[in-house]
């Protein structure tokens, strides 16, 4: 009997070191790929035994039932995280067990450029295929509740930067991020002001950035061109900036500014009208909102471009004349 309970035990210990090497070559033996990279998502709230469904359906030659088993043998099979996740050539059922586990996502990246108007913040983002593209078909003032935004216009609300983001993430997730940092970096401009500064609100210093940052094309010049708004502000004199009456043209702007632009009214018509346009005219960066709320302290009230990038800054309408026939004329 007990010859017999021993060999009995003998077979469950080589019985165990048989499946123990068969799952350790299992786990560590290089998975098929039916591409050089694969990219798979597993959905929010899936459990281990879908996740693997999933990524065989996606390119990864593995049976789901043993990558399910070998993560439960592992305890790993609860601890899977929801996200997209892109794997090479050379993975191993262990180390995609081990990416799952710690959510080792791929991050897709979108760029807002410092000067996109909104149009174009939404059309980069709906065009990128990493992002899901939830914005499409809501109207600025849907997108704008969805965020949690208060402003009427989203011209100018987003943080020019770039962003990282988990692949299939929301358009509208990443929107309310550049929301959000905008505002960090408007209020702590706000909260460096110029005390003596004309610009009654966070708002305000948001347009007039917005303006400085369509005016310059160097960023040395940015607080120099910031300093000529203010002063025209000050004294109640019009801004007479190009970008704004661009602005109000909208889409039927053909790229050649003529006398006719500049004599017809509308809100964002700078030459026509006294103070700020109604909102910001693009996306302003960190500079741009400084130079609107701190810039230099000059007597300038007129500058214009010299052709290279840099402009030229006058203190009268006569330095200003010889200013535009030297560089424009």
């Amino acid at each position: 009997m007990k010859k017999l309970f021993l060999s009995f035990v003998a077979v469950v210990v080589l019985a165990t070191v048989i499946m123990g090497s068969v799952a350790w070559w299992f786990a560590h033996h290089v998975i098929p790929l039916k591409q050089p990279v694969v990219d798979f998502t597993v959905q929010r709230g899936s459990n281990m035994r879908q996740a693997a469904s999933a990524i065989a359906a996606a390119g990864v030659e593995v049976k789901p039932a043993v990558l399910y088993w070998l993560a439960r043998l592992a305890g790993k099979a609860s601890l899977i995280k929801a996200g997209s996740y892109e794997v090479h050539e050379g993975i191993t059922p262990w180390l995609l067990i081990l990416k799952l586990s710690a959510g080792d996502v791929s991050q897709g990246e979108a760029l807002l450029v410092e000067g996109w108007t909104f149009r174009q913040v939404r059309s980069a983002l709906e065009s990128n295929t990493n992002l899901q593209p939830d914005t499409a078909g809501l109207s600025d003032v849907e997108i704008l509740s969805r965020i949690g935004a208060s402003e009427e216009s989203p011209e100018g609300l987003f943080f020019p930067d770039t962003y990282l983001f988990d692949k299939q993430s929301s358009a509208l997730a990443l929107l309310a991020r550049a929301y959000q940092a905008m505002h960090k970096h408007l209020d702590e401009a706000w909260a460096a002001r110029d005390a003596s500064s004309p610009l009654r609100s966070p708002y305000e210093a948001l347009i007039l950035a917005s303006i400085i940052e369509k005016e310059t094309g160097r960023a040395e010049d940015r607080s120099m061109v910031g300093s000529v708004f203010i002063n025209r502000l000050r004294i109640g004199m019009r801004l007479q900036t190009d970008p704004t009456v661009i602005y109000g043209l909208g889409e039927g702007f053909d790229g050649r500014l003529r006398r006719r632009h500049l004599d017809t009214d509308h809100p964002w018509n700078t030459y026509t009208r006294v103070g700020l346009p109604p909102t910001p005219i693009a996306m302003p960066g960190r500079d741009s909102l400084m130079a609107a709320v701190n810039p230099q302290q000059t007597d300038y009230l007129y500058f214009v471009a010299r052709g290279d990038g840099s402009s030229e800054f006058s203190r009268n309408l006569n330095e200003h004349n010889r200013a535009v026939d030297r560089y424009q004329r």
